[in-house]
């Protein structure tokens, strides 16, 4: 199995336009696959596109809260991880 690194939580999710906004522990970039995992929340995603302040950014840094496009529901304080 790939390994993972916990990259940030999810502190916030607008169910009507799909996204979700995470908190990062650690960078991120567009290309890279991630992880969402929660109570009931398991699945994979490869980022496309992610923006700060309705900005659209290419790379985040630790500290930053990004908006992410995410295929499926997601939860509050869902782990995220990126796949190495």
């Amino acid at each position: 199995m790939a390994e993972k690194k916990l990259i940030g939580k999810i502190t916030h999710y607008f169910s009507k336009i799909g996204v979700a906004v995470i908190e990062l522990s650690d960078d991120i970039k567009v290309g890279d696959k991630i992880r969402i995992e929660g109570a009931t929340t398991s699945f994979e995603q490869v980022v496309e596109s992610m923006e700060i302040e309705n900005e659209k950014v290419e790379t985040a840094t630790v500290g930053q809260s990004i908006g992410l496009k995410v295929n499926e529901r997601v939860r509050l304080h869902d782990d995220v991880y990126k796949i190495m």
